[in-house]
C-alpha cells in the first residue's frame, strides 16, 4: 500500500507542557514564549482591553494558584461553557497551569445536552456566564446534583473586565467569581508534564459522531505542542499579525489557532463573542485585521453581501476556511470580488478534525488560485493513506493519517477508539480523498453521515433518538440536504408519522412536519435545528441489518429540488 508523507522537512518534537510551551518566560523576564512580554496578545474587540503576554501568563498562574486551593487536584477536570471571551484563554491555560483537564462545551447547548459531557468528562467544577446560570442549574438538577452542592461547583465569568485593566460591571450572582480566585495567590511556575507525562490529556473536545451522543476526544500536550509547531513551521506571514478571533473556542479549531497558534507566531488576536457581520466589517475597519480564519458560510457573506462594500477592509491579506469544505466554486467568487474592495488577500483552506488536534493538511497562499478547492499539501511529521472500503491502496478512497497529532482516543470509549484508530496508528478520517501528482489532496465525499451545519457538526442519530421519543413519530431518518445558498448543509427529518391515516392532506401533511420542527427546537441547541424541515415518508429505506441507507434519501431529496425547479 502506498503511503504518502509530508513534502515539509520533519520538525523535533517537544515533551513538555502545553503552557511551557506557549508562555515559558526568558530568565531576564523579557520573552514570554520567545516573544516580547509586552505584546499584545489578546484584545477585547469592544472595549479595547488588552492582555499583553506577561500579563496572560500571570493572570494564568493566578488562576491555576486559586483552583488548586478551591479543591481541585492534578488530573481533574474543569468544564467551560462560554462564549468566546477575554476570560476564556485565561480559564483554559490557567487550569492547564495547574496540573488540570479542560472540557470545552458550545455554549449554546441544552441542559440535557451540556449533562452528558459534565458526566462523561467528570468535570468537578463548571465556569459560566451569568446568562448561562439558569442552564447550569437545570443540568445539575438532571444529574441529581443538589442545589448547595452546585452552587460550590459553579465559577461565574461575570462581565466585569476589571482583573484585566478594562471596565467595571456591577456582579448580578453571588456566586463565586474567577476574579475571587485570581486574588487568592500564584503559583511560582507551571506544573510540568515533561516526558511521557506530555502524553496526558490536556483537552477534552466533544466530537459529534455518526452514532451515539458526542464522544470526548482525549488530546494530549504533545498533540497540541506538535500540532502548534508542525503549522508554525509552514506559516509564511511572519510574525506581529492582526486576527480577528471570532471562530467559536469551544471548537477545536477556534481553541489551537485563535488560541495557541496565534501565541506561538507573536501574533495578536481580537476577540469577539460570535460572528456578527456588522461588526466583522467594523473591526476588520477598526483594528486593520490582516489575518481571519473562518468557515464556509462567511466565504459566502463576503462574496455576495452589499455590506462589505461600506467598510475598509483594505488590511486583508489571508483569509482562511476550516471546518467544512470550501468548494472551487465559493473560492473563487470570494478570490473576484476582493480587487472591487481593494483587498489583495489570499483565500485558502485546510482539513483536519478533532481526533487529529485538529489540521492536517493547509494550502499554501501562493497556490491559492492554481489549486482553488484543494485542502492543500500534508504538514510535517504526518502521513497519509488512500484506502478503499477493504483496506487496500487506492486512487480515490478513505483517507487515513498517521503521526504526532493522532488522539489518545476517546474517553470512556475504547470500542469507538479501536473502530476509528487501527492497531499500528492510522486513524480512519471517514472523508474520501484524491491526491494529485503534485502532492495536493481534494476532498470528494465523506464515508461518515455527519451533517455540517455552518462551522458545527450534526449527528443524525441523535437527533433521530430525540425524534423518536415524540408520540407521533413511529420512525424517522435525518440527513443533510445542501443549501448552495449559505454554502453549508441543513438537517431534514424523513418522519415516519404515528397516526398516517390522521395526514390525508398535504396541508395538514406541512403542518405536521412544522410542530415537529417546532417541538424539536425545544430539545436540542439550534444549530441542530431542522431548517431543512420535516418531511413524512411511508417507510424509511433500510437494509436487511436495520441500517438507515441514507443514500436513498439524498437522492429523493435531490428529485425533491428538481420537481420544483
Amino acid at each position: 500500500m502506498v503511503v504518502y508523507s509530508s513534502p515539509f522537512p520533519a520538525i523535533p518534537i517537544v515533551n513538555h507542557s502545553l503552557f511551557t510551551h506557549l508562555l515559558q518566560k526568558s530568565k531576564d523576564g523579557k520573552l514570554i514564549g520567545d516573544h516580547s512580554a509586552d505584546l499584545p496578545v489578546f484584545v477585547d474587540s469592544v472595549t479595547g482591553t488588552v492582555l499583553t503576554r506577561e500579563k496572560l501568563r500571570s493572570l494564568c498562574l493566578s488562576l491555576g494558584y486559586g483552583l488548586q486551593h478551591h479543591g481541585m487536584k492534578l488530573g481533574d477536570t474543569i468544564l467551560l461553557f462560554s462564549p468566546n471571551a477575554l476570560a476564556y484563554p485565561v480559564v483554559l491555560l490557567g487550569a492547564i497551569s495547574a496540573g488540570l483537564r479542560c472540557t470545552l462545551a458550545n455554549n449554546a447547548y441544552t441542559s440535557h445536552e451540556l449533562a452528558h459531557q459534565y458526566t462523561d468528562s467528570r468535570a468537578r467544577r463548571i465556569f459560566t456566564t451569568e446568562d448561562s446560570l439558569p442552564v447550569v442549574r437545570a443540568m445539575f438538577e438532571e444529574i441529581g446534583v443538589g442545589a448547595d452542592e452546585a452552587t460550590a461547583r459553579i465559577i461565574v465569568l461575570g462581565k466585569s473586565l476589571k482583573w484585566a485593566g478594562g471596565p467595571d460591571a456591577p456582579r448580578t450572582s453571588s456566586l463565586l467569581h474567577m476574579e475571587d480566585l485570581l486574588r487568592v495567590g500564584s503559583l511560582e511556575e507551571e506544573v510540568k508534564f515533561d516526558g511521557e507525562r506530555a502524553h496526558e490529556t490536556a483537552l477534552l473536545c466533544y466530537s459529534s459522531g455518526t452514532t451515539g451522543k458526542p464522544k470526548g476526544v482525549e488530546t494530549t500536550h504533545q498533540n497540541l505542542t506538535s500540532e502548534i509547531d508542525m503549522l508554525a513551521a509552514v506559516w509564511t506571514h511572519g510574525s506581529g499579525n492582526r486576527h480577528l478571533g471570532f471562530l467559536p473556542m469551544y471548537h477545536i479549531y477556534g481553541a489551537v489557532i485563535i488560541l495557541f497558534l496565534t501565541q506561538k507566531l507573536g501574533h495578536t488576536s481580537f476577540i469577539q463573542q460570535r460572528f456578527d457581520p456588522l461588526h466583522f466589517c467594523e473591526d476588520i475597519q477598526k483594528y486593520k485585521i490582516q489575518i481571519v480564519m473562518l468557515v464556509p458560510p462567511i466565504a459566502v457573506f463576503l462574496s455576495r453581501h452589499p455590506l462589505v462594500e461600506k467598510y475598509n477592509l483594505s488590511s486583508l491579506k489571508l483569509l482562511t476556511s476550516g471546518a467544512a469544505p470550501l468548494g472551487p466554486e465559493l473560492t473563487n467568487q470570494v478570490t473576484a470580488r476582493l480587487p472591487s474592495l481593494n483587498v489583495n488577500a489570499s483565500v485558502i483552506q485546510g482539513f483536519g478534525m478533532t481526533e487529529l488536534s485538529p489540521v492536517t493538511h493547509l494550502l499554501p497562499p501562493a497556490d491559492a488560485t492554481r489549486k482553488a478547492g484543494s485542502i492543500g499539501l500534508l504538514l510535517p511529521n504526518l502521513q497519509s493513506r488512500i484506502v478503499d472500503e477493504d483496506g487496500r491502496g487506492a486512487q480515490t478512497g478513505e483517507m487515513w493519517i498517521k503521526g504526532p497529532i493522532v488522539m489518545k482516543g476517546y474517553i470512556n470509549n475504547p470500542t469507538a477508539t479501536a473502530n476509528t484508530i487501527t492497531e499500528d496508528g492510522w486513524l480512519k478520517t471517514g472523508d474520501i480523498a484524491v491526491r494529485d501528482d503534485e502532492g495536493y489532496f481534494f476532498i470528494v465525499d465523506r464515508v461518515k453521515e455527519l451533517i455540517k451545519y455552518k462551522v458545527r457538526s450534526v449527528p443524525p442519530a441523535e437527533l433521530e433518538s430525540v425524534l423518536l421519543s415524540h408520540s407521533g413519530v413511529a420512525d424517522v431518518a435525518v440527513i443533510g440536504i445542501e443549501d448552495a445558498a449559505q454554502a453549508t448543509e441543513l438537517p431534514r427529518a424523513y418522519v415516519v408519522p404515528t397516526h398516517p391515516e390522521k395526514l390525508r392532506t398535504d396541508t395538514q401533511k406541512v403542518e405536521f412536519g412544522a410542530q415537529i420542527a417546532k417541538w424539536m427546537e425545544s430539545k436540542v441547541a439550534k444549530h441542530k435545528y431542522l431548517r431543512g424541515g420535516v418531511v413524512t415518508i411511508d417507510i424509511i429505506p433500510k437494509s436487511a441489518a436495520g441500517k438507515i441507507l441514507r443514500r436513498q434519501l439524498r437522492d429523493l431529496a435531490k428529485k425533491e429540488v428538481r420537481s420544483r425547479l
